[in-house]
């Protein structure tokens, strides 16, 4: 039976039948890749020319949910999309959730006291034609003018605090993110999810600073400046 298998008629129907299966598990899956763009959850991606995303010049004969209005950049949603490379390409765009850290500062509440806040806010990009152009084209450091936006907010609401301690996260979140949110997508095209005052600093000097600034100098001051002891 082998020999007869690798005879004339064994081996020739062997190199037929090994071609096909080679061709169908293979070549197809590869042809095809060359004309789907998959793109997965968190992700978005744009259409490119040389390595610039393309900007919509003219209305759609046929329009859709993704095309995009004139000025704004074609955005593909995660799924398979049919696309010829030699004229199409894209470009990825992470659109998941990520955190940036705001330089520690003093900041005076509405009586004058000082807290060293340590704060981070959390952002994403928004996949829609006009915000990742905004994001990828209008903005050098998008986490530079973010941080800058969130930051004012920030000292602008702990400004109107009144009080030594802050208040809970959520009040300080819900006030920053009425103040800037529209504000950082506007300037950035991105989303701010949420703000967070991660610690309040108290330095030794921050300490004795404080209690000499206080206007009662009695048993308070006296056992401020004990605990740095």
């Amino acid at each position: 039976m082998i020999l007869t298998m690798l005879g004339g008629k064994g081996l020739s129907g062997l190199l037929k039948t090994g071609t096909a299966v080679l061709t169908i598990l293979l070549i197809v899956p590869a042809m095809l890749k060359l004309f789907i763009v998959t793109v997965d959850e968190g992700w978005a991606a744009i259409r490119t020319r040389n390595g610039k995303p393309i900007i919509r010049n003219r209305p759609q004969r046929r329009p859709t949910n993704r095309g995009g209005a004139v000025g704004e950049v074609v955005v593909l949603d995660p799924g398979s999309h049919g696309a010829f490379p030699l004229f199409y390409w894209y470009r990825l765009i992470d659109v998941r959730c990520r955190a940036t850290d705001l330089p520690a500062r003093d900041m005076s509440g509405a009586t004058g006291h000082q807290h060293r806040v340590h704060a981070s806010f959390e952002w994403r990009p928004i996949p829609t034609g006009r915000d990742l152009r905004v994001f990828e084209l209008d903005v050098v450091n998008v986490k530079e003018r973010a941080s800058n936006i969130v930051g004012a907010a920030l000292r602008d609401v702990i400004r109107g605090l009144d009080g030594p301690e802050l208040p809970h996260n959520d009040e300080i979140n819900t006030r920053v993110i009425a103040a800037s949110a529209d504000e950082v997508r506007r300037a950035c095209g991105v989303e701010l999810v949420r703000v967070m005052v991660t610690g309040d600093a108290l330095t030794d000097g921050y300490l004795l600073s404080t209690a000499l600034r206080d206007a009662d100098r009695g048993a308070q001051a006296v056992a401020a400046l004990h605990a740095l002891n």
